[in-house]
């Protein structure tokens, strides 16, 4: 499998969900301390509907992983990056996310 990779650090070997590719490049075009992006596997869900959502689930050795849903589908999302949990979410947010709860699909009430 080839790799490719678009505007540098969004490194994409599967394909990406319907809403989430707009997410992840307005994400790294406002943090530039974000090293890359890489998108993972895609599986469908029922209660991906709406709105991209993000949840950054566990630490890496390089960064996060967080998980998108969006078009009944969820993919894991690896990001590499110095950032810590809540900086990443708040810059998903900005990038236009709305960030879900730990426990699960639904929104964090602001």
């Amino acid at each position: 499998m080839r790799l490719r990779a678009a505007k540098d650090r969004l490194k994409v070997e599967h394909s990406i969900i319907d809403g989430v590719r707009g997410v992840l490049e307005d994400l790294l075009r406002a943090n530039p301390e974000i090293r890359s992006v890489i998108p993972g596997v895609i599986r469908p869900v029922r209660d991906a509907k709406g709105k991209v959502k993000v949840r950054v689930t566990v630490p890496t050795q390089n960064g996060w992983k967080a998980i998108a849903l969006s078009a009944g589908a969820r993919q894991e999302l690896f990001v590499s990056t110095p950032m810590g949990k809540a900086e990443l979410e708040l810059a998903f947010e900005k990038a236009g996310a709305v960030r879900m709860a730990d426990g699960g699909g639904k929104p964090v009430p602001h």
